[in-house]
């Protein structure tokens, strides 16, 4: 892979902002195409990865800021210019690593390099020295907002109804947690190795983790900022990155049978398919399907990285037309459905700034029309878990209830019952998995079906 002549980080970053500003598309493409292909050093890419992720968490911050520092209204400035203004900003105010003096000349070089006019490289870095030489007397983001409220860096219709649907405090806190750098999860292969092993592992190697306070297979590496694929174990299939979150929706299938028959319908990368295969007796089978070929691709390797490729049966199309072209039924059946994302805002900051509340509407009748086709797959007496990673009603609780209108022989199982004791406080008074986000798990919505036996 050749590199760029005079590339750098904050080139990178301009550009990958730049690109996706207006898109409506997830970040992660652009830094997939602009960064990752760029040829540079892996800590450049990192430190550019950084910078889009960090002004995506505290937009709305480093534009109070830029605003009480600029004539030049925000909304009249070009989205390069503002672009340069926020990375710029992001690293004199919010990562102390950097030199103030670093951060000003890197990134009004950048412009250079794009061959921007003189004058517009002069502004951007006249404003961002004035914003330097004032830091130690701007006001913190728990305190820039109107009359000294936190800034939430979240649109406004999106705090408004959890602000109704949880509270002022609670929304506060998802705001909170949103803007800060997860930690990475991962979910220890039991089928290789153990939790304490593959701890003992890591810290041969100086990497220090925790077990997750939730999930039994889980660790937490705190300080891990490198790529997952470094890792020691990664390649040997010892683990995989995964949340508490959703490694804790597989349990819901539980209790799994002997010889029993199991499909995952949404497979995807193949994150839950892997735990699922983990998870069912030796003589279980499983079947996973996934319509797009890059992801199906990538799901085989992921099961062959992990020696659990034998135990899966992979279906390279969309649940309804592996439903008309096959009649097996099934014991247990994961609808890991596509959604809104609103319960992993900390890991994929643009998805605040993507949606809009139609967005969550529009959704259902894809989220329904998977339930629907899922239940004439069920064996009678046989477990259906529906599971999105949204804190939205539209998506969660209305979509199962409808369903249950239309399936009678389904009925609604209290999830607490069949997760391990540490996850209890997470399943909610309906008896859903229904996780907030915290510093410690993502969002999360599952719900337990049963049909009846009859």
């Amino acid at each position: 892979m050749m590199q760029k002549k005079g590339m750098t980080a904050r080139g990178l970053a301009l550009e990958t902002l730049v690109q996706w500003t207006g898109s409506g598309k997830p970040v992660q493409g652009f830094i997939n195409r602009i960064i990752h292909d760029s040829g540079l050093k892996n800590e450049e890419r990192q430190l550019a990865v950084m910078l889009v992720l960090a002004v995506l968490r505290e937009q709305e911050y480093l534009d109070l800021l830029i605003s009480s520092f600029s004539k030049t209204k925000l909304r009249k400035m070009k989205p390069l210019t503002l672009a340069a203004l926020r990375i710029g900003v992001v690293q004199i105010c919010r990562l102390e690593r950097i030199p103030d003096s670093a951060a000003v000349n890197e990134t009004v070089k950048a412009l250079k390099k794009m061959r921007q006019p003189g004058w517009l490289c002069s502004f951007v870095n006249g404003t961002l020295r004035n914003i330097a030489r004032s830091k130690e007397s701007l006001p913190s983001p728990e305190e820039a907002g109107p009359g000294g409220t936190p800034v939430l860096n979240h649109p406004v219709w999106l705090t408004e109804r959890w602000q109704e649907h949880f509270g002022r405090e609670q929304m506060q806190a998802i705001c909170r947690v949103n803007n800060t750098e997860p930690a990475l999860c991962l979910q220890v292969n039991q089928v290789r190795t153990d939790q304490e092993t593959l701890a003992e592992q890591f810290s041969e190697q100086g990497i220090r983790t925790e077990p997750g306070s939730f999930a039994l297979d889980s660790l937490i590496l705190q300080e891990q900022r490198g790529a997952v694929t470094d890792l020691p174990g990664f390649t040997e299939g010892l683990f995989q990155v995964q949340d508490q979150a959703a490694r804790l929706a597989c349990e819901l299938l539980r209790p799994f049978k002997e010889q029993g028959r199991y499909l995952d319908g949404c497979a995807g990368l193949g994150g839950k398919t892997c735990i699922l295969a983990a998870l069912l007796p030796q003589d279980a089978s499983l079947v996973a399907v996934e319509p797009d070929q890059r992801r199906s691709r990538l799901l085989q390797e992921n099961l062959q990285r992990q020696g659990l490729s034998e135990k899966v049966e992979t279906v390279q199309q969309g649940l309804q037309g592996f439903a008309a072209d096959d009649d097996r039924l099934f014991d247990g059946i994961f609808i890991d459905a596509p959604c809104s994302g609103t319960g992993i805002i900390r890991k994929h900051p643009d998805i605040r700034w993507n949606r809009q509340p139609e967005d969550l509407v529009s959704s259902q009748k894809t989220q329904l029309a998977l339930l629907q086709t899922a239940a004439t797959l069920i064996k009678p007496g046989g477990v259906l878990v529906y599971a999105t990673c949204s804190l939205e009603p539209e998506e969660n609780q209305q979509v199962v209830e409808q369903f249950l209108t239309t399936n009678p022989a389904f009925a609604l199982t209290d999830c607490r019952d069949f997760l391990p004791a540490s996850a209890a406080s997470l399943v909610d008074a309906q008896g859903f998995f229904a996780p907030l986000p915290t510093e410690e798990i993502e969002g999360f919505f599952a719900a337990r079906l049963v049909r009846s036996a009859l």
